[in-house]
């Protein structure tokens, strides 16, 4: 009997020898398919973010219908921005100001994490969208300056809301 189980894990051996599984996708520390996603990445920013914010769009970026210069947008934005330090309602601010067609209130999911329905990852937005909302703490505003690559549907007054 025991022979038998030697030559049964011989034969499994020698089926297995040069058959090669794809590798499985590489996953944030501490991230499971099914579990709790881990609170940072390995570099440090959070996972998993929510951030309502302000867009400013002016004349000339991308799928703007705003006819004011981007000198104009940009004292808008200092404006939003000086608003929302001092405590003003974020969300009065987005209603009264923002372009953004959304509702503007977004939860991002950091690279390597897997996004749940409602969620972007972070590469759906544009890049300065990120980089902002995953350096501020919750609580904290920050802009997103407008680059023809980086943020080219305008200005971006951001706030971390978790």
């Amino acid at each position: 009997m025991k022979q038998i189980a030697i030559v049964a894990a011989a034969l499994l051996a020698l089926c297995a020898c040069g058959k090669q599984d794809a590798p499985p996708p590489p996953a944030a520390p501490g991230a499971t398919s099914d579990g709790p996603r881990p609170e940072k990445i390995a570099n440090g920013e959070p996972a998993v973010i929510t951030v309502k914010h302000v867009l400013i769009a002016f004349e000339g970026a991308q799928r703007s219908e705003q006819k004011r210069s981007k000198d104009e947008a940009m004292k808008v934005a200092f404006e939003v921005l000086n608003r929302a330090k001092t405590g003003e309602d974020f969300d009065k601010i987005m209603k009264e100001l923002s372009n953004d067609p959304g509702e503007g209130t977004y939860t991002l999911v950091n690279t390597g994490i897997s996004a749940k329905p409602g969620e972007f990852g972070r590469g759906d937005m544009v890049a300065a969208f990120g980089d902002v909302g995953f350096r501020i703490q919750v609580g904290e505003v920050g802009l997103a300056d407008y680059d023809p690559k980086g943020s080219p549907f305008g200005l971006h007054v951001i706030k971390r809301v978790k």
